[in-house]
């Protein structure tokens, strides 16, 4: 009976040894407002992004964009040249990543998963001008527009804590 009990005891204490840390050390769940605050927060302060697409061996493709503000649902808009290796790539992949990171002051990354558009639209274009533009000659029919929306969004901003997960380090995230 002594062996038995003591039998359980020692399971029992190992069951619990397993089970408790891995709640205090889980990754906390974070409120979907909270987790696009903090995206906006790490967004805005970063002028340039990383917009990756996928070339026709499946390769990702890199390279950096000046995007426009994202709106409410975080959608990010770029222009680009029409002739673009980005824009051959989006037509024939529209599965894209934009990521914003700041690596100087580490404040964190976002990382925007999602599909983009090739949008031609020249009214639109001119609406979203930017003032250097006017360097470039007949940039009206060089440039189109990327729109991106989201299908998952994942936001590492040390300022509110939100950070990888301990043990797997993916950080927290948004499925749209």
């Amino acid at each position: 009976m002594k062996k038995a009990f003591t039998l359980s005891a020692i399971c029992c204490l190992i069951a619990f040894s397993a089970i408790i840390p891995s709640k205090l050390y889980a990754q906390p769940v974070v409120q979907r407002d909270s987790l696009i605050s903090a995206a906006r927060e790490i967004i805005k302060e970063t002028t340039f992004c990383g917009l990756v697409t996928i070339d026709s061996t499946g390769q990702p493709q890199i390279r950096t964009m000046n995007p426009f503000p994202p709106n409410d649902e975080l959608i990010t808009w770029f222009a680009t040249s029409r002739s673009s290796r980005k824009v051959k790539e989006i037509k024939n992949n529209p599965k894209v990543s934009v990521y914003y990171a700041d690596h100087i002051s580490a404040k964190g990354y976002v990382n925007i998963a999602g599909t983009a558009e090739i949008i031609d639209n020249k009214e639109l274009l001119i609406k979203m001008k930017r003032g250097y533009w006017e360097n470039i000659p007949d940039w009206q029919n060089i440039f189109v527009l990327i729109k991106i929306v989201p299908k998952t969004i994942e936001v590492v901003n040390y300022k509110h804590g939100l950070s990888g997960d301990p043990k797997t380090f993916k950080a927290p995230s948004i499925v749209y």
